[in-house]
């Protein structure tokens, strides 16, 4: 079980660093930092029900009107409830649970929204291609997908998925791309001349973004990738590369590529749009976009290993099958 304990982060160090926000006089003013760039500081969530990719019962519908998100939307709350508790549902079998029934309804913290964008609610995070799905390379790039999610092999700990391990969050929390997941999809921003700070509740993992600087060597590979930033007016632009090879987001490669877009469109919203590219994984650049809407928090830190017997379950297991299978 992980167990979210309430963080407090001492900020009276960091005071001298951080640039003041400018409070909003009204939901439709963007707030700026004293330099003029929008202020993007906060707590934001970006949890919403709506998929990564489009489901196949929506094909060709790239957004809902009111009345036919209320009425997904409440067929989503009613599974979800009915379900609670039990050894299986849709949402726990999409997830994998094999009838282990993972998670009750205390434990999911997704959004019971789809997400709204130029106000309408979109069937897909996905907004290019324009049928919402990834652009798959091969059937080898689906298999090499699996591989990451479940991991290859079960000799080592570090032959494990980064997000099993609790180095990363899992399903690309911290990105980039940053998706939402079943829970933990609060982020916090804090903003400088220089840098930009995104703090993700999930698995604590911190985002440093330098502004106007270049690239690491390509020697350098770092979990998250390397963040660069600048501004192109009023949308705040983070080019990443430098990825290891064993971050693998959906099938991914060292290779990765992806360029993030951040604009504060009012008082409680930014406007998030990421687009990724990997030649080695996908047929073509795909993009995603959605809203991360401001929230009062708190961040709560997430003690992904304290008591965790899974890894040393997982690996005692693989060795007791290999045993069965010798006699």
């Amino acid at each position: 079980m992980f167990y979210r304990l309430i963080q407090f982060v001492s900020l009276g160090a960091l005071s001298v660093l951080l640039v003041a926000p400018t409070p909003a006089q009204n939901s439709s003013v963007v707030p700026r930092t004293p330099d003029g760039h929008p202020d993007l500081q906060g707590t934001w969530t970006n949890a919403t029900i709506t998929p990564l990719e489009r489901p196949a019962a929506l094909a060709g519908k790239t957004t809902l009107t009111d009345a036919e998100a209320h009425e997904l939307e409440t067929k989503s709350a009613n599974e979800l409830a009915e379900y609670d508790g039990k050894s299986e549902g849709p949402l726990l079998t999409a997830t994998g649970s094999a009838g282990t029934g993972g998670y009750n309804a205390l434990f999911l913290d997704r959004g019971s929204e789809f997400a709204r964008v130029d106000g309408v609610k979109r069937t897909s995070l996905i907004i290019d291609p324009p049928d919402g799905k990834v652009p798959r390379l091969s059937a080898e790039t689906d298999r090499r997908l699996i591989a990451s999610y479940t991991g290859g092999s079960f000799n080592s700990v570090k032959d494990r998925p980064l997000s099993e391990r609790c180095i990363i969050g899992f399903g690309s929390t911290s990105g980039p791309p940053m998706l939402p997941v079943l829970y933990n999809n609060n982020y916090q921003i804090v903003q400088t001349p220089d840098h930009v700070l995104i703090l993700v509740e999930m698995v604590h993992d911190a985002r440093i973004v330098r502004l106007n600087a270049k690239h690491a060597p390509p020697d350098v590979r770092q979990w998250l990738g390397d963040s660069v930033g600048h501004w192109e007016g009023d949308t705040l632009v983070v080019d990443t590369t430098n990825f290891t090879d064993k971050t693998r987001f959906r099938g991914s490669t060292e290779n990765l590529h992806v360029v993030e877009r951040f604009t504060r469109t009012d008082a409680g919203t930014i406007l998030y749009r990421a687009t990724i590219e990997d030649p080695a994984a996908f047929a073509r650049p795909w993009t995603i976009e959605y809203p991360f809407l401001a929230t009062p928090g708190p961040i709560y830190e997430y003690a992904c290993h304290e008591g965790n017997y899974a890894l040393t379950d997982i690996l005692g297991g693989a060795r007791k099958k290999e045993a069965e299978e010798r006699r």
